[in-house]
Protein backbone atom coordinates (compact mmCIF):
# COMPACT_ATOMS: atom_id res chain seq x y z
CA UNK A 1 0.00 0.00 0.00
CA UNK A 2 1.21 3.48 -0.82
CA UNK A 3 1.79 5.78 2.15
CA UNK A 4 -0.54 8.75 1.71
CA UNK A 5 0.39 10.44 5.00
CA UNK A 6 3.93 11.56 4.24
CA UNK A 7 4.59 14.67 2.18
CA UNK A 8 6.55 13.89 -0.96
CA UNK A 9 9.92 15.58 -1.51
CA UNK A 10 10.97 17.25 -4.74
CA UNK A 11 13.31 14.92 -6.63
CA UNK A 12 15.75 15.98 -9.33
CA UNK A 13 16.84 13.71 -12.19
CA UNK A 14 18.67 14.17 -15.45
CA UNK A 15 16.61 12.51 -18.20
CA UNK A 16 17.87 12.52 -21.79
CA UNK A 17 20.16 15.40 -20.92
CA UNK A 18 17.36 17.54 -19.45
CA UNK A 19 16.56 18.33 -15.85
CA UNK A 20 13.38 16.66 -14.60
CA UNK A 21 11.87 17.57 -11.24
CA UNK A 22 8.97 15.73 -9.69
CA UNK A 23 7.18 14.81 -6.50
CA UNK A 24 6.79 11.05 -6.28
CA UNK A 25 3.22 10.10 -5.41
CA UNK A 26 4.16 6.47 -5.92
CA UNK A 27 6.75 4.52 -7.85
CA UNK A 28 5.18 5.36 -11.23
CA UNK A 29 2.87 8.30 -10.55
CA UNK A 30 4.35 11.75 -10.05
CA UNK A 31 3.43 15.40 -9.94
CA UNK A 32 5.97 17.48 -11.87
CA UNK A 33 6.18 21.27 -11.64
CA UNK A 34 5.64 22.75 -15.10
CA UNK A 35 4.18 19.53 -16.53
CA UNK A 36 0.45 19.20 -17.23
CA UNK A 37 -0.49 21.92 -14.76
CA UNK A 38 0.94 19.85 -11.88
CA UNK A 39 -1.75 17.23 -12.38
CA UNK A 40 -0.53 13.67 -11.67
CA UNK A 41 1.23 12.00 -14.60
CA UNK A 42 3.08 8.78 -15.15
CA UNK A 43 6.79 9.29 -14.47
CA UNK A 44 8.86 10.63 -17.39
CA UNK A 45 5.73 11.18 -19.51
CA UNK A 46 3.16 13.87 -20.11
CA UNK A 47 0.44 11.26 -19.84
CA UNK A 48 -2.00 12.29 -17.13
CA UNK A 49 -3.22 9.56 -14.85
CA UNK A 50 -6.75 10.96 -15.14
CA UNK A 51 -6.80 10.04 -18.85
CA UNK A 52 -6.05 6.40 -18.07
CA UNK A 53 -8.48 6.34 -15.14
CA UNK A 54 -11.21 7.74 -17.41
CA UNK A 55 -10.45 4.99 -19.91
CA UNK A 56 -10.87 2.38 -17.17
CA UNK A 57 -14.14 4.01 -16.09
CA UNK A 58 -15.29 3.85 -19.72
CA UNK A 59 -14.74 0.09 -19.70
CA UNK A 60 -11.40 -0.27 -21.45
CA UNK A 61 -9.19 -3.10 -20.21
CA UNK A 62 -5.63 -2.55 -19.08
CA UNK A 63 -4.46 -4.43 -22.17
CA UNK A 64 -6.44 -2.06 -24.42
CA UNK A 65 -5.00 0.96 -22.64
CA UNK A 66 -1.46 -0.41 -22.92
CA UNK A 67 -2.01 -0.92 -26.65
CA UNK A 68 -3.35 2.64 -27.03
CA UNK A 69 -0.27 4.08 -25.30
CA UNK A 70 2.32 1.59 -26.56
CA UNK A 71 4.84 4.36 -27.36
CA UNK A 72 4.73 5.84 -23.85
CA UNK A 73 6.46 3.13 -21.78
CA UNK A 74 3.27 2.84 -19.74
CA UNK A 75 3.18 -0.39 -17.73
CA UNK A 76 0.51 -2.54 -16.15
CA UNK A 77 2.06 -1.80 -12.75
CA UNK A 78 1.85 1.94 -13.37
CA UNK A 79 -1.86 1.70 -14.22
CA UNK A 80 -2.52 -0.45 -11.15
CA UNK A 81 -0.71 2.11 -8.99
CA UNK A 82 -2.83 4.95 -10.46
CA UNK A 83 -5.99 3.01 -9.62
CA UNK A 84 -4.75 2.38 -6.08
CA UNK A 85 -3.87 6.06 -5.59
CA UNK A 86 -7.29 7.12 -6.93
CA UNK A 87 -8.96 4.70 -4.53
CA UNK A 88 -6.96 6.06 -1.61
CA UNK A 89 -7.90 9.63 -2.57
CA UNK A 90 -11.57 8.61 -2.80
CA UNK A 91 -11.45 6.95 0.63
CA UNK A 92 -9.69 9.96 2.17
CA UNK A 93 -12.22 12.35 0.66
CA UNK A 94 -15.17 10.36 1.95
CA UNK A 95 -13.49 10.09 5.37
CA UNK A 96 -13.03 13.89 5.43
CA UNK A 97 -16.66 14.46 4.40
CA UNK A 98 -17.87 12.10 7.10
CA UNK A 99 -15.78 13.95 9.70
CA UNK A 100 -17.32 17.27 8.63
CA UNK A 101 -20.87 15.87 8.66
CA UNK A 102 -20.49 14.20 12.08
Amino acid sequence: MINSLSAPELKHKLVNGESYEYYALGKYVVMAPGICGRRPTFKYTRLETSVVLADIAAGLTIDEILADFDLSDLSREAIQEAVELANQAFLQTTHNLFAIAA
